[in-house]
């Protein structure tokens, strides 16, 4: 009974790190579009440009969004 305790603890375990591993490959993702929209706007100054890196940034924070709610929701999922 002790070793079915044991593997039950250690795959919750798992499922945390995973999770985590997940939120911040979210939140890795989103600093790389921050950094497009940034190098896209200062480097190529025209209007396309612009609407290019605006569009860059706002999936930015859109996608960290979405990866802090979602670590949040599984979170509470993985401890009930």
């Amino acid at each position: 009974m002790e070793d079915i305790y044991n593997i039950n603890v250690l795959a919750k375990y798992r499922t945390h790190l995973a999770n985590e591993r997940t939120c911040l490959s979210y939140l890795r993702t989103s600093l790389a579009l921050f950094a497009l929209g940034f190098f896209v706007f200062k480097i190529y100054p025209s209007i396309y440009s612009t609407l290019l890196s605006t569009i860059a940034i706002m999936l930015g924070v859109v996608l960290f969004s979405y990866g802090i709610k979602r670590f949040v929701v599984v979170k509470k999922e993985i401890n009930r």
